[in-house]
């Protein structure tokens, strides 16, 4: 069964998404109105346990032929280019492997790949790799993965597992009714214009049926105008924004949104660690973090506290001493880190000068090696909600199957990555087309089997599922003596 799907136009099928769980996809008619509208000059209508290498306007429809120079740009992206995606150094055995695909090699390709794993086997790269390889020039589905390798490498490769694991369970099976998952790679260097140009070139190949990304809420939202204005699906495993629930019909995420996360934190907060005036600090420029900080304050003043004082790290002249002295002052008795992974430096600042007499509660960004690694003891206590964590879930399937695959333990990020990818799959199952997976992931009921739980989706293209608390201590499953463990 082959993967040649229709033009990049916008679906002639669709139906709008309402409060009701009727289906996200908008409705040919407001779509034909508004299209007429535009062409009488009318006005346009506005419509984000770790496991680390082991040490604009609304667009209705797009081009009726397919761009052949946009098409080009995601030639080699099924390791075909001759050239590694991921920063640092390429093993010989890898190399061979590119080599190989570039000159459609299969079977050497195979080989070299199979034997790049044996020296590496968490190498998730290399994984996608050989499976393209097994594909070779057979048949496929295809999808994308977009992660920020050149910037966050160690969220790229968690998100690259969860793909590369989806894809091998699925054609180690039967494929998707008999027929394999072909897996484009990309990095958009976590930068909202390459991420938004990735998009451009991904809708403009019509064997694309969906994309899994992007990482940060700010790219996700950027590229969703590119995706909800072509009809291609978009499922970020990782972008937590409230906001990404409004950025349209074809936009989905297996991560819990802010939302959930921060009501989870508040109600810890109050109930847990009896505190009731937190600090709060936040990055202005960032969407992601914007609004953790909202959603926590709603969150925490519904429920009986109060946030005293807010701290802009973005601002000129932020020094983490002055904002500990004032939140002092201001009475605080906790503090709250809504920062994202680009600022990782500022909250382990906060924790050194802290020295832990206030406790700490964090967003999801914060579930980070470095902050094990760097922070230590002074990050003793510090509790993080994330929507999974492998030691709530030991005996599973996947969970042990992460582990055979990569040598350690995966964390939320491969998680939902693995969800996202697998909830393509089913939408390509019962429709290989991007509006018949767009309209079954937005059927009233839809299931897809995920890494431990089911994924559900609310009207908005939000995952159904709640969020888990984790915290810093002190054990022997990091090579830190850190560890993140699900708080009890």
């Amino acid at each position: 069964m082959s993967s040649t799907q229709p033009p990049n136009s916008a679906p002639a099928t669709s139906k709008k998404r309402a409060d009701t769980h009727s289906s996200k996809v908008p409705a040919l008619a407001v779509s034909v109105a508004i299209t007429a509208a535009i062409a009488l000059g009318g006005a346009w209508f506005a419509k984000s346990t770790f496991f680390g290498p082991i040490q604009g306007g609304l667009f209705l429809s797009g081009p009726s032929e397919p761009d052949t120079n946009r098409l080009s740009a995601t030639a080699g992206s099924d390791g075909s280019s001759g050239a590694s995606m991921l920063p640092g150094s390429v093993s010989s055995a890898k190399q061979k492997g590119l080599d190989a695909m570039a000159a459609g090699d299969f079977t050497t390709a195979k080989v070299e790949f199979a034997a790049a794993l044996a020296e590496k086997r968490n190498d998730p790269e290399a994984l996608i790799y050989l499976n393209n390889a097994k594909i070779g020039s057979n048949p496929a589905y295809t999808i994308a993965l977009s992660v920020p390798a050149s910037k966050f490498a160690n969220p790229a490769l968690e998100m690259m597992r969860g793909v590369a694991q989806a894809q091998n369970t699925l054609n180690q099976s039967v494929g998707i009714n008999g027929t394999p998952l072909k897996i484009l790679l990309f990095d958009d260097q976590g930068d909202a214009d390459q991420a938004q140009t990735i998009a451009s070139d991904l809708v403009a190949n019509p064997s694309v049926l969906g994309v899994v990304g992007h990482y940060s809420s700010d790219t996700t939202l950027t590229a969703a105008k590119v995706y909800e204005a072509s009809g291609l699906p978009v499922i970020s495993p990782t972008s937590t924004a409230v906001s990404i629930a409004e950025a349209g019909d074809y936009v989905f995420r297996t991560v819990p949104s802010d939302r959930l996360a921060a009501a989870t934190l508040a109600r810890y907060t109050l109930s847990n660690l009896k505190k009731k005036k937190a600090a709060v600090f936040y990055n202005s420029e960032s969407t992601y973090s914007r609004s953790v900080k909202s959603e926590f304050a709603t969150e925490l003043l519904s429920s009986g506290g109060e946030v005293v004082v807010e701290f802009d790290t973005a601002e000129a002249g932020f020094s983490v001493g002055n904002a500990l002295r004032i939140a002092k002052d201001k009475g605080a008795d906790v503090i709250m880190l809504g920062l994202t992974l680009g600022t990782v430096d500022i909250p382990i600042q906060v924790m050194a000068v802290n020295k832990r007499q206030l406790p700490i509660v964090a967003s999801d960004s914060l579930y980070s090696p470095r902050v094990l690694d760097v922070g230590q003891d002074n990050a003793l206590g510090m509790t993080i909600a994330v929507p999974w964590h492998t030691l709530s879930h030991a005996q599973s399937s996947f969970v042990n199957t992460a582990q055979k695959l990569w040598g350690g333990d995966v964390n939320w990020r491969t998680a939902m990555a693995y969800d996202a990818a697998m909830t393509l799959a089913a939408g390509i199952e019962a429709n290989p087309s991007r509006t018949g997976v767009a309209e079954a992931l937005s059927t009233p009921g839809f299931t897809a089997t995920g890494a431990t739980d089911e994924v559900r989706f609310f009207p908005s293209g939000d995952r159904n599922q709640s969020s888990q608390l984790v915290e810093v201590v002190k054990g022997d499953r990091t090579s830190s003596g850190y560890e993140f463990a699900p708080v009890k």
